[in-house]
């Protein structure tokens, strides 16, 4: 028997296009960040200087990492006042947009693991390894208290999302090698194991985002007719289930967990267009809830 392609029923309701728009406007993000930072060591037009820990855009914006920034105090590092300027910038707007939209539209690193996850379900891989997602949030702590014991931000030599940027502005390198053994991890060991289980860059962000008013909700949630592509491509399926299913519980269709990375893949491949960007403001228990039915009845 052919097995079905996750996805297809939304590619064959909405078009191609249509099933990856969230998608493609991800990449398309990613790309252009990417290559406002390599357009001044690689052609000398220096729109934006420094990187993904801290920049300055057009000599008068500056962005800085609030998981670099805290490491460095921690560490017992004065930061500049611009370095504090950026990150409170950076910290407004992770807040009001979710902290986790770092995982989807901005790290490098992403495209990697979703091409793994990509890869696994297109050749049938089955099985995973079992780590506790809450591992992500021991790994955060024990970056902190290594920055408090050795005075340095040490965790930044070896994360792999600076390595990598690093890598592609100055060459790979061994960066190739970190590269290559988290997307055979991600592939062959544990589906979406590193970002859904081990970095502690997103466990940071999604503390940062856990009240952001930016939320995807199951709006017609009532419409599901449980194909389960939604979780076949989320990155932390864990979080749906409560959205979608928990009408009968009293549960609005507001994804409110920290971890969901708004990364709006459950829309591209609902065909029943269940999903949508919204605010948890607006999460209504009786949301997506379907009509209750009753019999008339009458008399002669």
């Amino acid at each position: 028997m052919t097995r079905r392609r996750t996805g297809a029923e939304a590619v064959t309701a909405k078009g191609w296009i249509g099933a990856h728009q969230w998608l493609l406007a991800r990449r398309i993000c990613q790309s252009a960040i990417l290559a406002l930072f390599l357009l001044g060591p690689l052609a000398g037009i220096w729109i934006v200087k420094g990187n993904l820990a801290y920049s300055l855009t057009l000599d008068t914006l500056p962005l800085t990492d609030p998981y670099v920034l805290l490491q460095s105090l921690l560490a017992g590092h004065r930061p500049e006042r611009l370095g504090l300027i950026g990150a409170l910038i950076v910290v407004v707007c992770y807040f009001l947009v979710g902290g986790r939209v770092y995982c989807a539209w901005v790290c490098p690193l992403n495209p990697v693991t979703d091409l793994a996850g990509w890869l696994r379900d297109r050749l049938g891989i089955k099985g995973s390894a079992h780590v506790a997602r809450s591992s992500r949030y021991w790994i955060l702590a024990m970056t902190l208290l290594l920055a408090i014991l050795t005075g340095t931000i040490a965790w930044e030599l070896v994360n792999p999302v600076s390595m990598l940027q690093r890598g592609l502005i100055f060459g790979l390198g061994a960066a190739w090698t970190v590269v290559l053994a988290i997307f055979l991890f991600d592939l062959f060991v544990m589906s979406r194991g590193w970002c859904g289980h081990l970095c502690p860059v997103g466990a940071f962000y999604s503390l940062l985002g856990k009240w952001s008013p930016l939320r995807i909700t199951a709006s017609k949630r009532a419409e599901c007719n449980d194909c389960m592509d939604c979780f076949e491509v989320c990155p932390e399926p864990q979080v749906i289930r409560p959205a979608l299913k928990g009408a009968g519980k009293g549960v609005g269709p507001a994804i409110l967990s920290a971890n969901c990375t708004n990364c709006g893949r459950c829309i591209d491949v609902c065909s029943k267009d269940v999903f949508t960007f919204g605010l948890r403001f607006n999460n209504p228990p009786e949301s997506g809830v379907p009509p209750a039915t009753s019999s008339a009845t009458g008399s002669h």
